[in-house]
């Protein structure tokens, strides 16, 4: 179902895809990266989440700042109107039916991802995080107190998020002795494909699952 819902006086689009079953079910919030939505990936993968019994929602962020591609710049500028959306889309999501409020995920995609532990650094309605290619912006990283479980996925051979992000985000976690999961992809660079997919799939499922089980 795609609608809208209000950050800062403007709507934004929302994607929403919930299971067929009546039910309550944990939250997945999906964020894209610096290229936005226009492919259909992002949305192929939350509808196979929904087909495993998560409420799944892909907040537009951009349009809260009327982007459509980020570079470095408009990253700098933009974070934190982007965060402020994505807060509000979660928002809006625990008001639909079938979304569990007390068991929240975020699963961030490059440039998602870097908002994914961002925001779940200061929100502890977070209960799991999943990074896929992204890491923690030093602004964060260096007052963190609090973070859900996080499951890094990167790619050894990434040109665009050296995979130098993913250690040190690992190094920023086991200093402060927060959990987290990593695997690295020798022969992946930015983005994963084939059998790399298939695993990083399998092992956000397998995460999300154990995370969400019992309540954030």
């Amino acid at each position: 179902m795609r609608t809208t819902f209000s950050s800062e006086d403007q709507q934004i689009t929302i994607d929403l895809f919930s299971p067929e079953r009546p039910g309550s079910y944990p939250i997945v919030c999906a964020l894209h990266g610096s290229g936005g939505l226009q492919h259909a990936g992002h949305l192929e993968f939350a509808q196979l989440l929904a087909n495993q019994g998560f409420f799944v929602c892909v907040p537009h962020y951009f349009e809260s700042t009327g982007t459509y591609w980020a570079d470095s710049t408009t990253i700098w500028r933009e974070f934190p109107t982007w965060m402020r959306a994505i807060s509000d889309g979660l928002d809006y999501t625990c008001t639909q039916p079938k979304a569990d409020c007390s068991r929240i995920a975020l699963v961030g995609f490059s440039l998602g991802a870097y908002l994914a532990l961002s925001l779940g650094s200061e929100q502890s309605r977070i209960g799991a995080i999943v990074d896929f290619f992204g890491g923690m912006p030093d602004h964060f990283g260096d007052k963190l107190q609090q973070i859900a479980p996080v499951l890094i996925l990167h790619g050894e051979t990434d040109p665009v998020v050296p995979v130098s992000e993913a250690h040190k985000l690992a190094r920023l976690l086991d200093r402060r002795s927060f959990p987290y999961e990593m695997k690295l992809y020798p022969n992946a660079g930015h983005g994963f494909r084939g059998f790399d997919m298939m695993d990083a799939g399998q092992r956000t499922f397998h995460f999300l699952r154990r995370h969400l089980s019992n309540g954030a």
